[in-house]
């Protein structure tokens, strides 16, 4: 299954598209696994750290715009 392109993050990385073979700036979030997987291969730490921080940033921004709370929250 396709994954609907949002662009949310604003982390883009160059990506080939494997039917039209021209290159596009995708965000990490809108990228198949195995591409997400590529991306992040051999990156060290501090570079993954800044990543899941800057995806933790966007849903907690996409939360405050939208007022959403998980159904699972803890009080």
């Amino acid at each position: 299954m396709e994954k609907e392109k949002r662009g949310l993050s604003g982390i883009y990385f160059r990506h080939q598209n494997e039917d039209t073979k021209k290159w596009d700036n995708v965000v990490f979030e809108d990228l198949s696994e195995a591409e997400q997987d590529r991306i992040m291969e051999g990156r060290d730490i501090e570079w993954l750290r800044s990543l899941a921080k800057q995806l933790g940033n966007t849903l907690n921004e996409i939360g405050n715009q939208l007022d959403l709370v998980s159904q699972n929250e803890v009080e």
